[in-house]
């Protein structure tokens, strides 16, 4: 056991530099930790742009800003004092990450890491675990009760920009997982058409293909948020929460959706929702073509630079009748007047 000054707070580092729905179903795993260890500090190394959304969780002390392209394992970490009492690598299954986090000396580590360390038992790897469930996984393998359905975060104080609006974010990370915009605005037209407000969310430079969106669909000025910049993480929540529904790729905000419990309409290409889907309910659905006798899991590139073929077979009708059916999941019944 490492030495530590009078009074100083033991410490668990969690590495997940990754994105945002990374971290958002990495939720129930913090919810575990913090659980099981109430007097610790926790501190997650993940990407310094992700502050307000680890902030929102409410379950993590301390951001360590830590990243790197893509989704490799950072060069180093800018850990300062005694080694942290309990370190989680909840980044990868390999050497680089496990190791990564072994150069700070904690005194226990939890990891997944293959091969495993001479001498060292380990839980194995599993390729066709939906990602929440691994990770839970893991910590359950070490004596922490970690629950996968346990990944609801708080909504926001702050009042949304739209409420009741029906959210379309026809991007992603890769042009693999990024459903036409044309098809986008034959949806955003149908629904304003149909008396629905929506409205277009775009990330940080990348408003182009929403201002084409709201721009075929005929929607009113103010309709697309973000674009030039992020919209500030408060507001996107506070918009994904009060919203009816959200219609989004296999990206960010699919997950901040299930974690604000809002209905979704996520349209999934190259990878298989078992693998990053939402939790089944009938608030949300997911649309997914593969083809028989393929790869069941990831049968696309991921990170392609064209649409993935079964992304393609998704149609604007189909979509259609996706947002109504998860609408009328969400809505009470009408109480009897007898």
């Amino acid at each position: 056991m490492t030495a530590r000054g009078a009074g100083t707070r033991p410490r668990v580092l969690v590495l997940r530099a990754l994105g945002l729905g990374d971290l958002l179903t990495a939720v129930p795993c913090l919810r575990a930790l913090r659980r099981s260890m109430p007097a610790h500090e926790i501190v997650l190394a993940a990407p310094a742009r992700l502050a307000a959304a680890v902030a929102a969780t409410g379950l993590v002390d301390r951001l360590l800003p830590a990243g790197a392209p893509g989704r490799a394992v950072p060069a180093g970490l800018a850990w300062t004092g005694p080694p942290p009492e309990v370190a989680v690598d909840l980044h990868g299954n390999g050497p680089a990450s496990r190791g990564l986090l072994q150069r700070l000396r904690p005194d226990r580590l939890m990891a997944y890491g293959h091969p495993h360390p001479p001498g060292t038992a380990a839980p194995e790897w599993r390729a066709d675990e939906h990602e929440r469930e691994r990770w839970c996984r893991l910590l359950n393998w070490y004596g922490i009760d970690a629950d996968p359905a346990d990944l609801r975060i708080p909504r926001p104080p702050c009042p949304s920009p739209a409420p009741g609006a029906v959210v379309l974010h026809p991007g992603a990370d890769s042009a693999a997982r990024r459903w036409p915009p044309e098809r986008f605005a034959a949806v955003a037209r149908a629904l304003n058409r149909a008396g629905h407000r929506v409205v277009v969310t775009a990330g940080a430079g990348v408003g182009r293909p929403a201002r084409r969106v709201a721009a075929e669909a005929g929607l009113p000025p103010g309709a697309v948020l973000g674009g030039a910049d992020d919209v500030p993480f408060p507001r996107l929540c506070a918009l994904v929460g009060a919203a009816r529904c959200v219609v989004v790729g296999d990206t960010g905000l699919a997950h901040l959706a299930t974690a604000l419990g809002t209905p979704s309409v996520v349209l999934f290409g190259p990878v298989a929702p078992r693998l990053w889907g939402p939790p089944p309910d009938a608030r949300h659905r997911v649309l997914w073509h593969p083809v028989p006798g393929e790869d069941p899991l990831r049968p696309g590139d991921a990170h392609g630079t064209v649409p993935d073929a079964r992304l393609l077979r998704i149609t604007a009708q189909e979509v259609l009748e996706a947002v109504e059916q998860v609408l009328d999941a969400a809505t009470p019944p009408a109480r009897s007047s007898s």
